[in-house]
């Protein structure tokens, strides 16, 4: 991997058609399809490889909640061909190495900055260019800058008192060193129980003397059901997969791999409902959620799915003290990210395995030698943040953009992301996001979603360059509108009823805020093809 010194760096300034921010799975699909327009463009990546989430989130047991057959790219059947994935959940090291495959078949890292971090893009009206400036020094120019930064990829760490005292490592799963963590013989506090926590606590605990985890939110939790993939089911997928993607574009979700049913629980007798809920919960994954077709819109439906899941959980719950505080009973199934786990309840039968409820014993500082929660003080060698991310905007506002008139994106979303179709924001011209807040996002396959907006944004660049075109940006009145509609739409489900990382509530003073649409992929794509055959209707095109 070709690297540029800090020293030339900075002696070069060099103008592009394009500048991408990241190189995980969007960045690096968005260089190739600007490569096969003939362009030009710089992808800048924080990391020394390519992996976007999959290059930082090394943490044991992280694993992809989409099934691999379906995760994976689909712009390309002799990629796909050439590529053999092993179980039905691919493992972060999995994941990587397909990255890099890709990568190297299309021979993206000579266009990759590494090691480099973007610090701020500034829009020059005048000269209608974006000028990206690095930590590294870099100042390049490019017509176009896409924000490829990924929706779950700013890292939080708690403000926690004392935290510098500590006197022994600790770690964000979402950062984990390239070099792996031993905690044999360990006292390892874990805080936080989502999905990071849910996939590491069980490979953590194997390893420790001992494991105190602080729990604020018991978090519904299925079965993944991984396993290795039978050779048929591997040529299956790949004799059908071009077709396959087109077919998940359609869908609600993105996903294939089971389908909805689309009656609603209250004209299913119980027997049906009953019998639904436990194949589905046998299948393991995502499909539990498609058990009804109104579980994420009515409060009878997902009382049904919530009930039947706890009593699930229960089942494998050994210990009196924590089966309550490990079943959750404050929000509807589905309406925070659902956890895929391998034995995860089963982890705290183990005597050397403490579970403590932080919301009725607040965590109240960190101290050399562990955390105080509730008055006590619990000692540990190791402390294991699985706090999540400043989900959507984090990546986007920590970087110093401004566009017309200076104006900072920062400020303009200060109350709440605002945008048009996910895709760019009023005030700022030839500023894209790939996957952005008001687009279906974290709510579908990534991959799936990724692509849809990939190809729609190389597909008007494409078209602003035949046209002579210089600038497009969302109108105001275009944006208002659709940030609207993503409300409205949301306010029909479920979704807004609990405190989740989707309304951006794990993080302090953030607005609450439905960020995701939650229309499904294939509603969202059907608008996105709209607009684009009324030349970019909601779209100011500069001359």
């Amino acid at each position: 991997m070709a690297q540029e010194t800090s020293a030339s760096a900075q002696a070069e300034t060099k103008e592009f058609d394009a500048v991408i921010v990241g190189a995980g799975f969007a960045g690096m699909y968005m260089l190739h399809r600007l490569r096969g327009l003939g362009l030009t463009a710089c992808v800048f990546e924080a990391g020394d490889g390519v992996g976007g989430t999959w290059y930082w989130n090394r943490y044991p047991g992280a694993r992809c909640d989409v099934e691999s057959l379906e995760y994976q790219y689909g712009f390309s059947d002799e990629i796909q061909r050439d590529w053999t994935w092993t179980e039905r959940y691919a493992a972060q090291p999995e994941i990587l190495r397909y990255q890099n495959y890709v990568a190297d078949r299309l021979d993206l890292r000579r266009d990759i900055r590494f090691s480099t971090r973007v610090a701020a893009a500034t829009y020059d009206e005048r000269a209608g260019l974006w000028s990206v400036a690095t930590n590294r020094g870099d100042r390049v120019a490019a017509r176009f800058c896409i924000m490829a930064t990924g929706c779950l990829s700013a890292a939080r760490v708690p403000d926690f008192e004392g935290i510098d005292e500590f006197e022994g490592p600790w770690y964000h799963t979402g950062d984990w060193p390239k070099e792996g963590v031993d905690f044999s013989g360990k006292r390892v506090g874990v805080i936080g129980t989502g999905s990071s926590a849910v996939q590491s606590i069980p490979l953590i605990a194997e390893q420790a003397k001992h494991l105190t985890v602080f729990q604020r939110t018991a978090n519904f939790t299925l079965p993944a059901g991984n396993r290795p993939l039978p050779k048929e089911e591997i040529e299956k997928s790949k004799a059908t997969l071009m077709q396959d993607r087109r077919h998940a574009r359609t869908t609600a979700g993105g996903i294939i791999c089971f389908e909805y049913n689309e009656t609603p629980a209250a004209e299913m007798t119980p027997e049906d409902r009953a019998r639904e809920l436990n194949d589905r919960w046998n299948m393991g994954g995502f499909a539990f959620l498609g058990a009804f077709g109104d579980v994420m819109a009515t409060h009878e439906a997902n009382d049904y799915a919530a009930e039947f899941a706890r009593a699930k959980m229960r089942e494998v719950i050994e210990k009196p003290e924590v089966v309550d505080l490990l079943l959750p009973n404050d929000h509807p199934i589905g309406v925070k990210r659902l956890c895929l786990d391998t034995h995860y309840l089963e982890t705290f039968n183990a005597p050397h395995v403490d579970l403590v409820d932080v919301r009725k014993a607040p965590i109240e500082r960190i101290t050399k030698k562990g955390i105080v929660s509730g008055g006590k003080e619990y000692e540990v060698d190791c402390i294991v943040f699985a706090t999540g991310f400043d989900a959507m905007t984090g990546a986007l506002t920590s970087i110093d953009i401004a566009g017309r008139n200076g104006a900072k994106l920062s400020e303009k979303w200060a109350a709440g992301p605002r945008t048009y179709l996910g895709l760019g924001s009023a005030g700022f011209p030839n500023l894209f996001f790939i996957t952005g807040p008001g687009s279906p996002s974290v709510l579908s396959n990534m991959i799936v979603s990724i692509e849809q907006h990939v190809d729609w944004i190389a597909e008007c660049i494409g078209r602003l360059t035949e046209g002579n075109i210089r600038s497009i940006e969302p109108t105001k009145d275009a944006e208002d509108v659709w940030v609207e509609h993503v409300n409205e739409v949301a306010s029909t489900t479920l979704y807004p009823q609990a405190n989740s990382w989707y309304m951006g509530a794990n993080i302090p003073g953030k607005p609450r805020i439905f960020m995701p649409y939650a229309g499904g992929v294939g509603v969202y794509g059907e608008k996105l093809a709209e607009v684009a055959a009324k030349d970019y209707e909601g779209f100011a095109l500069g001359a």
